[in-house]
């Protein structure tokens, strides 16, 4: 690669700020660059170093933007059978470099090894969704004929791609993520501009690296790497960008949609799950999946459970066994296999869950379980008697602490269950089909789990928030909606 510019098409140029260095971390038009700037990306558990990328800047962003262009208008009309082998041959190399990318999520992330391997199954999943989607993405016939005016006319309208998107993803779940925005993006043919997670980039970075492999066009997929802070805004406010798909919180959310002008944006903005559990339900099917639900992915996860609401005849009897089943998780070293919880994406972070709890604490809740930090591990925690204004109860964790909540009558419990601003999942546990109907249909949410924890998702299906969070739908064949516009051909049979 060339010391200080690579040509690219008759066009344009893409330039680093200075010779090019070992941490090529920025993508234009298929060749990765370098920049002044690096940032590390940091084990949280031991605070080493696990690589170093570079900082993207302004220029970078325009540079990405014309590269995403020009790459759209050669490639939107792509045959679909094309997309869709691309696709599935990133499916298959990502499964066959499976371990490799599950090492690299769990030091990026802190997730244990073994939530990490799941991740990689998930994001093959995803891909190979995608391509089947790609070859599925048909329009209808319109029956022009059915209002007056409109004989003699035939017509069908089909999905066309709205060109450049820009995918910023979060640290949580770092390689699934970014399949769920490349994966549709790709699949109904436009091109697209990925902004990492500036704390675990290195997964995704790997994905792009194995779309490309398997025959993605250059410009295809664009990659800018650093802190959002210094490129974000003109990257969003671009009229050359049609769409923002956005997955994180909802401060930055707010701010990019300040900035993004009159485009399409899509965003999941986080939530507070809560989870019912009946006196007539499995009570150790219940408890098994609310330990899982509370602490998988460290608790890091946008539908993990937060609050479990128990009826009060099995209320002693679940926390009991709640607490014998946390107690059992055993934290440490991600990367080692029977280490349920690792750390946290940061020590920050775990400080953050600590002022928490301590908190609630302080103002008369029960530490049922945990309680303990050291560095960016944060115990698996339980408490009860929290009260609803601690910010444990009205804001999102994210992080591994749950609360426990004893109640009588269903109908206030869904009426605190429901008083968050943001909401995605909830669950209910129950043996009486009636119970589970209602529920599912007052929890002012927008998927219920009826005998399972919040956290199932099935990445095939439609996935988003309810409330203020309710900014289009992931899920790859309703991703791809939201990626695409309809355009309509109607012709007048008189002429």
């Amino acid at each position: 690669m060339p010391a200080l510019a690579t040509k690219l098409n008759d066009s344009l140029t893409v330039s680093s700020d200075s010779e090019q260095n070992s941490n090529n971390t920025i993508l234009i038009n298929g060749d990765w660059i370098g920049a002044k700037q690096t940032m590390s990306i940091i084990n949280s558990f031991d605070n080493s170093i696990i690589s170093e990328v570079s900082c993207a800047n302004n220029d970078h962003v325009d540079q990405a933007i014309q590269s995403a262009r020009q790459a759209f208008k050669r490639n939107q009309y792509q045959p679909s059978h094309q997309r869709a082998d691309i696709l599935k041959g990133a499916a298959q190399k990502v499964l066959a470099r499976l371990e490799e990318f599950a090492q690299t999520i769990a030091l990026e992330t802190g997730k244990s090894i073994v939530a990490a391997r799941k991740e990689v199954t998930r994001c093959a999943n995803t891909l190979n969704l995608s391509a089947e989607e790609a070859t599925r993405l048909t329009g209808e016939t319109v029956k022009f004929d059915s209002f007056t005016g409109g004989e003699n006319r035939i017509g069908f309208y089909e999905h066309m791609p709205l060109g450049v998107i820009v995918a910023i993803t979060p640290f949580n779940d770092p390689l699934n993520l970014a399949a769920h925005k490349l994966g549709p993006a790709l699949a109904a043919g436009n091109s697209v501009i990925l902004k990492p997670s500036q704390q675990a980039p290195l997964s995704a970075i790997k994905l792009v690296e194995v779309l490309i492999e398997s025959g993605l066009p250059a410009g295809q997929v664009n990659v800018l790497t650093g802190y959002a802070r210094d490129f974000a805004e003109q990257l969003v406010s671009s009229k050359d960008v049609a769409m923002v798909t956005y997955t994180g919180g909802e401060a930055s959310g707010e701010i990019i949609a300040k900035n993004a002008g009159i485009k399409k944006l899509a965003m999941e903005l986080g939530a507070n799950s809560p989870v019912i559990v009946m006196n007539d339900s499995n009570i150790d099917k219940a408890v098994e999946s609310c330990v899982s639900g509370s602490y998988w992915a460290v608790g890091q996860n946008c539908i993990g459970v937060q609050r479990i609401y128990i009826e009060q005849g099995i209320y002693q009897q679940f926390k009991a066994k709640f607490i014998e089943q946390t107690a059992q998780l055993k934290v440490g070293d991600q990367l080692i296999d029977g280490n349920d919880i690792g750390p946290m994406i940061n020590e920050t972070e775990a400080k953050r869950i600590e002022n928490w709890v301590n908190s609630a604490v302080n103002k008369g809740a029960n530490l049922l379980v945990g309680g303990k930090r050291d560095g960016a591990c944060y115990y698996p925690t339980a408490l009860d008697n929290v009260a609803q204004s601690e910010n444990l109860i009205c804001q999102e964790a994210f992080g591994p602490v749950v609360s426990l909540f004893p109640f009588s009558d269903l109908d206030e419990t869904i009426e605190l269950a429901n008083n968050v601003e943001f909401s995605i999942h909830g669950a209910v546990f129950t043996a009486n089909i009636n119970t589970a109907m209602k529920v599912s249909r007052e929890l002012d949410v927008a998927g219920v789990m009826v005998n399972d924890s919040s956290d199932y998702r099935l990445d095939a299906m439609p996935f988003g928030g309810a409330k203020r969070g309710s900014m289009g739908r992931e899920g790859v064949k309703f991703a791809i909606k939201e990626m695409t516009h309809t355009k309509v051909f109607c012709m007048n049979l008189d002429a």
